[in-house]
């Protein structure tokens, strides 16, 4: 299955006229070169490993309508963000709908590679609102500049650096001053 999205966003980008050759290589360099780093973005914005895949599988699936040189790393970043967005919204209506006293609770296994320390601060960074959260995972878990960020997300680097300071002292917070 995995090999199947860079080979329908190829098709895709022949039909816009592009050599199948180029169209193939283009889609598949990216795909290969930055999965795993959009994996992880994704992880960290939605929360597991299997829906994170998904996300990332999903966006490079979508990505055989858009032109080879618009085929940035940021640009899929952005799809990526804005994919793992979607799939926040679908589990917090979920989420609403749900009956009250059944909690979630992570597998075993989960718990188990994560260690202690790194599954507070996970859990603490889940707490944070959305975009305090996206702009610390950004900076610090995907190591993008401000401008970066700023233009992944779609605002300025003031409020990139603003909401930083805000989540990063919430975060504090919430670790009981341990960060």
């Amino acid at each position: 299955m995995k090999s199947e999205v860079p080979e329908l966003a190829a098709g895709a980008l022949r039909g816009l006229g592009v050599p199948a050759a180029a169209a193939r290589t283009d889609l598949v360099s990216v795909y290969r070169e930055h999965r795993l780093n959009l994996v992880r973005l994704a992880v960290l914005l939605v929360g597991d490993r299997e829906t994170a895949e998904d996300v990332v599988q999903d966006v490079f699936a979508r990505l055989h309508g858009v032109r080879p040189e618009a085929l940035t790393l940021a640009y899929i970043r952005t799809c990526v963000l804005n994919r793992s967005r979607s799939v926040l919204r679908r589990r917090a209506v979920a989420l609403r709908r749900r009956e009250y006293g059944r909690d979630v609770v992570d597998s075993a296994e989960t718990a188990a590679l994560l260690g202690e320390s790194r599954q507070r601060v996970l859990v603490a960074l889940g707490r944070l609102p959305r975009r305090q959260r996206e702009v610390l995972v950004l900076r610090y878990y995907v190591e993008l500049s401000d401008a970066e960020i700023a233009q992944v997300m779609r605002i300025r680097e003031s409020t990139v650096r603003s909401t930083a300071a805000r989540a990063l002292t919430r975060l504090q917070r919430e670790l009981g001053g341990e960060a």
